[in-house]
């Protein structure tokens, strides 16, 4: 059983992200389990904490995936999250040791198309499946790191605590400075600078 959960699909910039998780909860330990919740719940060094626990555990296997703000602006924001969302369950099933999964759970309320078993959504899933958890945490912070970077490359709009979304700064940087690549073109605060 592997979970699955997404990453910004609310910002102005930057990629949605999703992960798929799997935990072995025969070997998880307590202390690990217990990290693990809502990533949405957790402080910005909670979710670094969780992050680095699972990938040092090695009971916790998950793959990361995007998709590009070129295929949101193209697809839509909902079609490009069930993209990333199967690359992500496409990419588990190469990791060393994980099998496909027969299952998948997905936070919320739609299934993506074409996925490759079964699966069942669970509206606020990440509070109530670890496997999504430990998904929306992976995906949360890889996306977070993702904006951080380019934070560094695009000053002025706030990245690095915005993470994308349209904060007073971000729509500020906006008007001031106007779009960077990794914006979303196809959202409404940027379609009306055009």
């Amino acid at each position: 059983m592997a979970g699955v959960d997404e990453a910004g699909r609310g910002p102005l910039a930057g990629p949605v992200v999703a992960a798929a998780a799997v935990i072995d909860r025969d070997r998880a330990k307590r202390k690990l389990l217990r990290m693990i919740d809502d990533s949405k719940k957790l402080t910005h060094e909670a979710r670094e904490e969780a992050y680095e626990a699972m990938v040092e555990s090695g009971v916790v296997q998950f793959a990361v995936a995007e998709a590009s703000v070129e295929e949101i602006d193209r697809i839509n924001i909902l079609q490009a999250t069930f993209l990333a969302m199967r690359r992500a369950v496409q990419a588990l099933a190469t990791q060393p040791l994980a099998a496909q999964p027969v299952v998948l759970l997905i936070d919320g309320n739609q299934t993506p198309p074409q996925l490759p078993c079964r699966a069942e959504t669970i509206v606020g899933g990440d509070a109530h499946s670890y496997s999504i958890a430990a998904a929306s945490i992976v995906a949360k912070v890889t996306r977070d790191r993702q904006m951080m970077a380019l934070a560094a490359t695009y000053p002025g709009y706030g990245w690095e605590t915005n993470r994308g979304y349209g904060s007073a700064q971000h729509l500020q940087a906006l008007e001031l400075l106007g779009p960077t690549p990794h914006h979303r073109m196809s959202f409404a605060p940027l379609s009306r600078l055009l």
